[in-house]
């Protein structure tokens, strides 16, 4: 089975990766486009969810909670933070449209009391990673400092020749607190849309060694590995990442044929 998931081109359901199609236990992930005036509806059942919104507007009810036109990207490329809402087990969700929008679905095994919440853009902690042409922009949406019960989110925005991800690292093995083990999922966007990007995901021994061009909207699966992104001269690179294991923290690796540039 490859691990890239290529995305739909029109109507509302543009990716989905469930822990079932994806063989694994934890992460769960898609993405939707909606109209104006559409709406979703589900209920979150055993799991918790992070609704992410990618560009427009949206209302949003879960359980007795209630957010009105939420939203305030025109697109993921905006230098600004998605707006976000967390969801535990056991809600009913609904999502309205207040303008034609676009939204990612993060889901995780869902355990705790907690209350649905909004993320405001202005609780998203910001930073820089990287030197030079391995420079990217990241927004944590979820880290591993804010409540859930597995789920980790984090969206990164990486200029066009620059690569990503890099050095290689893994998180697949649970050796805490050196290492944990995190199923991961990549959604990719490109700017402009008819662009691409390279991912590689591969393990030491190479038993596991896939690399592949990502389009607009198409999914890659990090089950274990090494994951490293590379984009092209020309293109600017967004991806939203889900993160979920049975520990939620983030400890990784690097692989150690290239971690010497770290020493630079």
């Amino acid at each position: 089975m490859s691990l890239l998931v290529k995305s739909s081109r029109t109507g509302r359901d543009i990716v989905q990766v469930t822990p079932q199609s994806a063989g694994w236990r934890y992460v769960g992930f898609s993405a939707h486009r909606l109209a104006r005036g559409e709406s979703m509806a589900l209920h979150t059942g055993e799991r918790e969810y992070c609704l992410v919104i990618l560009s427009g507007v949206i209302s949003v009810q879960a359980g007795p909670d209630q957010w009105r036109e939420i939203g305030q990207r025109n697109s993921v490329f905006d230098d600004k933070p998605a707006c976000s809402v967390y969801i535990p087990h056991h809600q009913a969700l609904s999502i309205v449209a207040d303008s034609a929008a676009e939204i990612a679905l993060c889901s995780a095994p869902g355990h705790g009391d907690l209350p649905p919440r909004l993320i405001a853009p202005s609780e998203v902690a910001q930073s820089v990673r990287g030197q030079g042409s391995n420079t990217r922009y990241v927004s944590d949406i979820l880290p591993q400092s804010a409540a859930a019960d597995h789920l980790l989110v984090v969206e990164v925005r990486t200029p066009g020749g620059h690569s990503s991800s890099y050095p290689p690292h893994k998180h697949d093995t649970e050796n805490l607190p050196h290492e944990s083990f995190l199923e991961e999922t990549y959604y990719h966007r490109l700017n402009p849309e008819q662009g691409f990007a390279f991912q590689r995901v591969y393990v030491d021994d190479r038993s596991l060694d896939e690399s592949m061009a990502v389009e607009n909207h198409d999914v890659v699966m990090v089950p274990r590995g090494y994951h490293p992104v590379v984009v092209p001269h020309g293109y600017e690179s967004y991806y939203l990442n889900v993160m979920a294991g049975p520990t939620r923290s983030w400890h990784f690796r690097n692989d150690p044929a290239h971690e010497w540039m770290l020493q630079r």
